[in-house]
């Protein structure tokens, strides 16, 4: 089989991890950039700061926003989507599948009554997520292979992982 063409982008980076495990280290971003913060149910996110793309943000109507753009849960259900998504390519391309079809659907629950504070045993936030992915590879593939890629996808993917170990999380407020 021949190198494939993320193998040969990330064996570069590993070499340089394993003599400098520090530069391992990346820090990702997103920030909020909302014209007008008097408006409840209306916001944008820049998900990479200076990239140029920006989202809106709106509010969904189970708490009384119009939900006439992604909420911040649909968007969550997008980064790990497009997080199971980019990792399952990566690691067909390393293993030598070749992949025919590939689609992740997230699908999140949450009982909003938590977060409108109507009721204390019910939690903030979502209480399930559901991924599924439906993958085609070429005709012939051996299944083996099949079942080392998902091992491997759903091991690598961040987000997936951060899921289902989350860090803590610290939240400052700086008032002016």
């Amino acid at each position: 089989m021949t190198r494939s063409s993320v193998q040969a982008l990330q064996s570069p980076l590993r070499a340089q991890y394993q003599l400098l495990p520090q530069a391992a280290w990346v820090t990702d971003q997103a920030r909020t950039t909302g014209p007008d913060p008097s408006d409840p149910f209306h916001s944008r996110v820049e998900p990479m700061p200076g990239c140029g793309a920006v989202l809106p943000v709106g509010m969904h109507r189970a708490v009384g926003g119009p939900h006439d753009a992604p909420t911040p849960g649909d968007i969550l259900c997008a980064a790990l989507a497009a997080c199971q998504d980019t990792t399952i390519r990566m690691v067909a391309n390393m293993q030598g599948v070749e992949l025919e079809e590939l689609a992740v659907v997230v699908t999140a629950e949450v009982d909003v009554r938590g977060c409108l504070l109507m009721n204390r045993q019910v939690p903030v936030g979502f209480q399930s997520l559901r991924c599924e992915v439906t993958l085609r590879a070429r005709e012939g593939t051996d299944p083996t292979r099949l079942a080392k890629l998902q091992l491997a996808a759903e091991t690598c993917c961040i987000v997936l992982q951060t899921l289902r170990s989350p860090p803590p999380v610290q939240t400052r407020f700086v008032m002016s």
